[in-house]
């Protein structure tokens, strides 16, 4: 998981991996992370963050913690994300998240998309070719939880803490029943179809 790493750990050059949490879910933010390693660490993680329990990812978010020189992070919110569209959201919150380093690096490993303005190489899968990448996929995927785990004490009825805002069946239903909250993604799609909000 570090061969992407390597070639510029050798040259004594520092990468930071970029990855994000929440693309896809009707509600909540969509929450990016940045992660330097020191050069030559071995990889310490043995599956992307999806494939994890919540158990898994919170001991593996803090061994990240504990071994990364530096980590970053950025949250956009739903009403963003609506105006901005989910793609340049998404880039926004990488260079958030790179900017929120506060530490030298040379060279980025992001998930998929390239983000201008750096030497970036964008991995297809990056999480689970790049050990940078997957650590910050892991602190993003924590941080967005607990943040749907406090927006479940406001909206109990949607039931957050379960779902995190995904398009579960569960979740659609309980958009018909009680309409769309503050935190819901108006610009997706089931709920544009219902027409919940008002232009």
């Amino acid at each position: 998981m570090t061969e992407y790493e390597k070639p510029h750990w050798e040259k004594g050059l520092l990468v930071a991996g970029v990855d994000e949490a929440g693309r896809g879910p009707l509600a909540g933010p969509l929450v990016a992370c940045a992660v330097i390693l020191p050069p030559f660490t071995e990889p310490f993680i043995d599956k992307d963050s999806k494939a994890m329990s919540a158990r898994e990812r919170e001991e593996a978010y803090e061994l990240v913690k504990a071994k990364a020189l530096a980590i970053g992070t950025a949250v956009v919110d739903s009403t963003l994300i609506d105006r901005l569209g989910i793609l340049k959201a998404n880039l926004l919150a990488f260079r958030r998240a790179l900017e929120d380093l506060k530490h030298k690096f040379h060279v980025v490993i992001s998930d998929y998309l390239p983000v201008e303005g750096y030497e970036c190489i964008p991995l297809v899968k990056g999480d689970e070719k790049s050990l940078s990448c997957a650590c910050a996929s892991i602190v993003a995927k924590v941080l967005r939880d607990r943040i749907m785990e406090h927006y479940h004490k406001l909206y109990p009825q949607y039931n957050f803490s379960k779902h995190k805002g995904y398009a579960t069946r569960e979740h659609i239903k309980a958009i018909r029943l009680y309409r769309e909250s503050p935190i819901h993604r108006k610009s997706f799609s089931p709920i544009r179809q219902f027409s919940l909000f008002e232009d």
